[in-house]
């Protein structure tokens, strides 16, 4: 396929974007085209319009970004036989190499030359977007493209929270963005006893509550100690699922948990965070974990399961929809907090 398409393309180092025309991608022999359907928008994606510390260093526009997307399969290599035009596919955004040591030992999620598609090479954001067939998620066509879209980042809620076993245990979500929002119903289909989400945002927190919250706090108006105190009869939650990146929030979940618990963190502190080594982990015997993308692709099949069940029910926290072209509105409303998923339609 030939031609233009519309694109958000990141034009210079500074906060913003444009939507402007560019070449429809060309794929290689091991490739496919598919035609965007819906895309939604990351706080990645926000940490690169903004053009934070994190994107100054890493990004390098001019560049299409975005890497959240659900859409139909229009054109395939002629080496690539795992999919057909015509299918829904969703895809992994992690392009590994296949043969460094975590790869090569079942732990691709963590390949050492991980290229991010939206970050280190053309996204999603457009009309179209090419990719390595054997990055691609064929999805259900009873899935709606909406939801379809939002698994790359439930995958992450599905990975922090499955890291270890939350059956019967106490889980407390710090950070209620959309991917702490969607760790929420994750805890509760999996049968934790009880959620409590933390924030700061009580829109926000609305949603929380609606995706299965037992419980939750507003930080800057309850302390969060006490209230985990209380209820779980001063021992501490069993489970911390850390997803604010705000050293306070991260100083109060290692506080908060249990002896013997687990921290996993997805979120990513702009600078380094103090925390008490000595008597927040290694005196209490807690497991911490590093979380980053989602395991390829044990935690894609866990996905698609639970939204297949619907154990999980994610239109709750879709709360947005827009033309590519009002893209704007959709950052505004991701920096000021005020929504939960916002989806656009080129």
């Amino acid at each position: 396929m030939r031609g233009k398409m519309k694109a958000i393309v990141k034009e210079q180092r500074a906060p913003g974007a444009i939507l402007k025309e560019v070449p429809v991608p060309e794929i290689g022999d091991l490739e496919v085209l598919i035609q965007v359907k819906a895309t939604s928008i990351c706080g990645t994606d926000v940490h690169i319009y903004t053009w934070d510390e994190w994107s100054e260093s890493r990004v390098k526009p001019p560049y299409v970004f975005g890497h959240e997307f659900a859409g139909i399969v229009v054109e395939k290599g002629k080496l690539v036989n795992n999919v057909e035009v015509g299918d829904h596919v969703s895809a992994e955004t992690h392009i590994v190499c296949g043969h460094c040591p975590q790869c090569l030992t079942g732990q691709a999620h963590i390949c050492a030359n991980t290229e991010i598609i939206g970050v280190d090479r053309d996204g999603c954001f457009a009309e179209y977007v090419a990719l390595p067939a054997e990055n691609l998620w064929k999805n259900d066509r009873e899935l709606s493209f909406e939801e379809a879209s939002v698994q790359e980042p439930f995958g992450n809620a599905v990975h922090t929270v499955l890291e270890g076993d939350v059956t019967g245990k106490t889980v407390a979500v710090i950070g209620c963005g959309p991917i702490g929002i969607m760790a929420v119903g994750v805890a509760k289909a999996a049968g934790a006893s009880q959620v409590i989400a933390f924030d700061l945002n009580n829109y926000r927190l609305d949603l929380a509550e609606k995706m299965g919250a037992t419980r939750t706090v507003n930080s800057g108006v309850e302390n969060p100690l006490e209230v985990v105190r209380k209820l779980t009869e001063n021992n501490g939650v069993d489970v911390v699922c850390e997803m604010s990146g705000h050293p306070i929030a991260m100083d109060q979940g290692f506080k908060m948990v249990t002896n013997g618990g687990r921290v996993s963190i997805l979120s990513l502190p702009v600078k380094p965070v103090e925390i008490d080594v000595t008597n927040d982990i290694v005196f209490k015997g807690i497991t911490v974990q590093g979380i980053t993308g989602r395991k390829m692709y044990e935690t894609w099949q866990q996905v698609s399961g639970l939204l297949g069940s619907g154990q999980v029910d994610l239109k709750p926290m879709i709360t947005h929809h827009f033309p590519l072209e009002d893209f704007e509105k959709g950052f505004d409303l991701m920096i000021e907090g005020k929504c939960g998923k916002v989806v656009l339609h080129p």
